[in-house]
């Protein structure tokens, strides 16, 4: 059956290619991003049944707005989909407060308002599925001069599971989930703040927009609390960092930071 379906982030990268995927599945889609020129390219990719609204998600008002649009289109919306993310290149010693609060506020805080916008709807309905995007940097920071992004999605992590434990013994037909990509070849590293630093090996582990957009698609269709979208690779990295994170950090520097 096709879902009303609420898409942050989704002029580029994984978000353009999610909701390409979608809506060739039928599903009826309400894209956002601050782009109204690069929304309406994919919108018109995807068919009669997206549409778009230009939302500066960082913006208590706009993701509200995105909100009622998406409610006076579709009447209601089954799943909503905090995408919106932006990275940064500074180690933790130079870090800046617009630094950390940009990484904040894209990162975290849209995904809050996300949440408290969607989530009356979904309790009157007794139904709904939150989906926030994370990263596997929130859950293992490895790449240091990602810093204040990995913390940002580490506090996403923790907003995420709170949500879905405070929602689960009233509402369990409203699903909180929390998706977290590892390295995924779009163009996020060109956009982040302070440029790209020096070349990092791509190697073996990196996955297609595609690959990342389908494990969404199937988390809509089996919904479940988190996922990694690469697991086979980003499991075994969680187990050893959990396990003894001063090794993992050893081994990781005698790698020169690349894993």
């Amino acid at each position: 059956m096709s879902k009303v379906i609420v898409l942050t982030g989704a002029s580029a990268g994984i978000g353009a290619v999610l909701a390409k995927q979608l809506a060739a599945r039928g599903d009826a889609l309400m894209l956002a991003a601050r782009s109204a020129d690069k929304l309406r390219l994919v919108a018109r990719s995807c068919g009669r049944e997206a549409y778009f609204f230009s939302t500066d998600v960082t913006r208590r008002q706009d993701v509200n707005r995105l909100r009622d649009e998406a409610l006076r289109t579709f009447e209601h919306v089954d799943v909503w989909i905090n995408n919106a993310g932006r990275g940064i290149s500074r180690p933790v010693l130079d870090l800046t407060d617009e630094d950390f609060d940009e990484m904040m506020a894209v990162n975290v805080k849209s995904a809050l308002y996300g949440a408290q916008a969607i989530l009356p709807h979904f309790k009157e309905r007794g139904e709904g599925h939150l989906i926030n995007v994370s990263s596997f940097l929130g859950r293992v920071p490895l790449v240091t001069f990602r810093s204040a992004y990995n913390a940002a999605k580490s506090a996403l992590n923790a907003l995420t599971a709170n949500l879905r434990m405070d929602l689960r013994a009233g509402y369990p037909n409203i699903h909180v989930s929390l998706v977290m990509p590892g390295a995924v070849s779009t163009e996020f590293a060109g956009n982040v703040l302070h440029g790209v630093p020096g070349t990092r090996a791509a190697g073996s582990n990196v996955q297609t927009p595609e690959e990342v957009a389908a494990a969404i698609v199937d988390l809509i269709d089996h919904p479940s609390a988190e996922i990694y979208t690469n697991p086979d690779t980003q499991l075994e990295q969680v187990k050893r960092y959990y396990a003894d994170v001063a090794a993992f950090e050893d081994a990781l520097g005698q790698l020169g930071d690349k894993p």
